[in-house]
């Protein structure tokens, strides 16, 4: 949290809305935008039912058409008019959300801030084709990642090189670099190796695709899908896509034993 108190004015509220569904905002998130007087939202990425919980005096300000400077000055603005501010951001803010310079940008006019975390797509595409990430004895591990675009990414977090440790991957903002995915994941799990896209997922028109790393690229291309799409690949899609039995979780063993319960190995 900002070194602000609370005494100086209500904080400016960052809000994961989560991924797409009104339902899906956490009850914190809910109350914020019930009680916003400003909601500064992303109206390229947020659901426009999610600002069915404001109330109709709510004004509210899409950020698409604004830069940086623009969106600091309006959350400024309220905040010393002493209104109750809300920026929403989608899915949860600490993802590919340009959360850290918006942050530095109200520090640097003494305006504090707090953030509310939201479910990010991942979980909702993990829960909408009934993925488990980490599996015992097969994965322990989960990676959100992209490919490099317009934004570049680090050379030590180039795809390929994170696919190659084997782990689940979530691959966010990736279906225009289709070519490059496709050819990183077949390089790690194998050309024949299952992949999971879902587009808009929770959103009324979710769409969910499975495919393999070879023909990942044209069968975005013949879907249509280019933006706006999870990309997941690893043992928990190669699970769920090759109906695998998978070994169980020590934590449901009967001869499994842990501080709530004995089990048949007799230790607690």
């Amino acid at each position: 949290m900002s070194e602000q108190s609370n005494a100086a004015g209500n904080p400016v509220l960052f809000v994961g809305a989560g991924p797409g569904h009104p339902d899906l905002v956490t009850v914190a998130g809910r109350k914020a935008l019930e009680q916003a007087d400003l909601v500064v939202f992303a109206g390229s990425l947020v659901s426009p039912e999610m600002l069915s919980w404001c109330r109709p005096e709510t004004e509210k300000v899409d950020s698409a058409g604004l830069d940086l400077e623009q969106i600091i000055e309006a959350l400024t603005d309220a905040y010393v008019q002493g209104r109750k501010v809300v920026r929403l951001h989608t899915g949860d803010p600490s993802l590919y959300g340009a959360l850290r310079e918006q942050l530095q940008g109200l520090d640097g006019r003494g305006v504090p801030w707090r953030i509310i975390p939201g479910v990010t797509a991942a979980f909702a595409a993990a829960a909408s084709l009934g993925i488990e990430y980490t599996l015992p004895e097969l994965c322990q591990s989960l990676i959100f990642t992209r490919a490099a675009g317009r934004t570049p990414v680090p050379a030590r977090e180039d795809l390929a090189l994170l696919a190659a440790h084997g782990c689940s991957l979530a691959i966010y903002l990736s279906a225009g670099q289709a070519q490059e995915v496709s050819r990183a994941l077949a390089q790690a799990f194998g050309p024949e190796a299952a992949v999971a896209v879902v587009q808009r997922v929770t959103w009324p028109d979710e769409r969910r695709l499975w495919t393999t790393a070879a023909n990942l690229a044209a069968d975005l291309d013949r879907a249509g899908i280019k933006k706006h799409a999870l990309i997941l690949a690893g043992p928990g899609v190669e699970a769920v896509a090759g109906g695998l039995s998978t070994a169980a979780s020590k934590l449901y063993d009967a001869g499994f034993s842990h501080g709530r319960r004995q089990g048949r190995d007799g230790e607690v």
